[in-house]
């Protein structure tokens, strides 16, 4: 979503129209579920998807019809070859998508995407919010737990609805579409070494943000960590000095040694870290529980961490390890959001 708006604040200032394209509802077996965007100018889609296939053809090229149109509107696809033959699709299901046209130029969504990209920066959990009331012409808003509403006005019972899960509200008349634009929670990686490398640069491309904890100037360089919000040095004995873990984070411990995982082990033990895990082996495992015993940890403390990290798809290479950890994360991700819903 941050490249997006960053693609679509540039196209405006650039004078260039442009189609911002979002599935709003779905059911049955559809290529991508609500939420899924693209954005489509003149010159064809410039950024995102809404799954591919036949419903991402057929919507571009609405939303080409749309650019010389000048006006915004849902649309409504069924999925079934015996009603929608030039689709070709017999999946089943349906998928409303709606055609927010934006002019060039438009100065309230340039400002709304310098918006979002602040909100990427300070990492504050907010919502993204289309006002979908067909005829409407369509209006684009933000807001965020500490700033407020950015961008146009909302009735407070859609402030008073947003939750972790896209929907659509009717209310005084007018229909909104909500999903949440950032999710709160960071995932801390105690290690800047191989794997950590590998793993950043594809947690950030499936949304979570990243902080590497590294005690090492050498590894805690952000270049070495594409999409990297932020390395710092620290020392783990100390890790608690550094930052604040809470409830809805992720730590990743991967350091270069038994010695300093332990040390990490037992600082997260002490915070309410919503997923702990480890890497390495069930021998491993087991000395640095036995000697976090002895600091006065428990079996039922152990249950908190993952061990070994990452999902078991017989992964070797500290890209695999990577791919296997991503998908432990991405599981525990939609876990947490259901069971927040």
């Amino acid at each position: 979503m941050r490249e997006l708006f960053r693609q679509l604040g540039q196209n405006l200032k650039n004078n260039k129209d442009a189609v911002l394209v979002t599935v709003v509802a779905s059911s049955g077996s559809t290529p991508r579920g609500a939420g899924a965007r693209m954005l489509v100018t003149e010159a064809g889609r410039l950024y995102g998807t809404i799954g591919g296939g036949a419903v991402e053809y057929k919507s571009e090229k609405m939303a080409r019809e749309v650019l010389k149109q000048k006006s915004s509107h849902t649309e409504h696809f069924r999925l079934y070859r015996n009603e929608v033959e030039d689709l070709g699709m017999i999946c089943g299901g349906s998928v409303d998508v709606y055609f927010h046209y934006i002019p060039a130029g438009d100065q309230a969504v340039i400002s709304l995407a310098e918006t979002v990209e602040q909100l990427f920066r300070d990492g504050e959990q907010s919502w993204l919010i289309s006002e979908i009331t067909e005829g409407a012409g369509g209006a684009l808003g933000v807001f965020g737990r500490q700033r407020g509403t950015v961008g146009m006005e909302l009735p407070q019972e859609v402030i008073s609805s947003l939750d972790n899960h896209p929907r659509v509200l009717t209310v005084g008349g007018k229909q909104y579409y909500y999903e949440q634009l950032i999710q709160p929670g960071r995932v801390y990686i105690c290690g800047g070494g191989h794997v950590a490398q590998e793993l950043v640069p594809v947690l950030a491309r499936v949304n979570f943000r990243c902080v590497v904890l590294e005690d090492r100037p050498d590894f805690a360089r952000p270049e070495l960590f594409p999409g990297v919000e932020e390395t710092r040095l620290v020392d783990f004995a100390r890790l608690n000095d550094y930052v604040t873990i809470t409830e809805d984070d992720y730590v990743c411990i991967m350091t270069r040694g038994h010695a300093n995982d332990r040390l990490a082990q037992a600082q997260v033990l002490k915070t309410p870290a919503g997923y702990i895990g480890v890497i390495g082996s069930a021998k491993k495992t087991a000395g640095v529980f036995a000697a976090l015993k002895e600091e006065g940890f428990t079996d039922e403390d152990f249950k908190r961490i993952t061990t070994p990290i990452g999902l078991d798809i017989l992964a070797e290479t500290p890209a695999e390890i990577a791919v296997s950890i991503a998908a432990q994360l991405i599981r525990v991700r939609a876990q947490l959001v259901a069971g927040k819903r």
